[in-house]
């Protein structure tokens, strides 16, 4: 059964540490296999020996085990360290995006300021121009009314005096004749 430090080396992708050969040959027990050579018959015994066979690999430490996990808690950290890496490129990258567009922002509000400015003063003069056109429709209406009035009272002494100039005409004949004929009498005429 494993330890917990080499249950978590295998879940982090580590391999187990080896195991203990079972005692003898194929867990028999019998520890020396034994070849007598009485037994074989050979044509020449002179004949070289078969090549041994492969050693097992060297021999492994079980702190050369952990090397695995170290591995992957330096993987981990260089990952880590990057990463750190990429968000501070990512935040200096944004923070200068965020004050580009805090003095983008500054620049629009100051030319929107100065349009604002513009605009007020240009109505200002479009209400001023409205006020003296207005004052000055109001007196051209008044004069206006004054002048239709005067006209009014002009042709209305005009009518009277063309329904009332033979009968005003006959008057004045009349007059001239009572003045020629108080005359005549001053001088001395008779008229009786």
């Amino acid at each position: 059964e494993l330890s917990e430090e080499d249950r978590i080396a295998v879940n982090m992708g580590g391999t187990p540490p080896p195991t203990e050969a079972p005692g003898g040959i194929a867990g028999t027990g019998v520890a020396v296999f034994v070849q007598v050579k009485a037994h074989t018959q050979r044509a020449d015994d002179t004949e070289a020996p078969p090549p041994p066979p492969e050693a097992v690999g060297a021999y492994m430490k079980k702190g050369e085990q952990s090397t695995g996990v170290l591995a992957m808690v330096d993987m981990l950290v260089a990952d880590l360290d990057k990463e750190m890496q990429e968000m501070e490129v990512e935040e200096t990258d944004a923070q200068k995006d965020y004050q580009k567009y805090v003095a983008d922002s500054a620049d629009k509000r100051a030319i929107d300021g100065s349009s604002i400015e513009e605009k007020e003063s240009a109505k200002a003069d479009a209400e001023a121009g409205l006020e003296k056109a207005t004052m000055d429709n109001k007196s051209k209406m008044v004069e206006s009314y004054n002048t239709a009035m005067v006209l009014k009272d002009l042709h209305l002494e005009c009518d009277w005096l063309i329904s009332n100039f033979e009968m005003r005409k006959e008057a004045r004949v009349g007059e001239i004749d009572s003045l020629k004929k108080a005359k005549a009498i001053l001088s001395g005429a008779d008229f009786a």
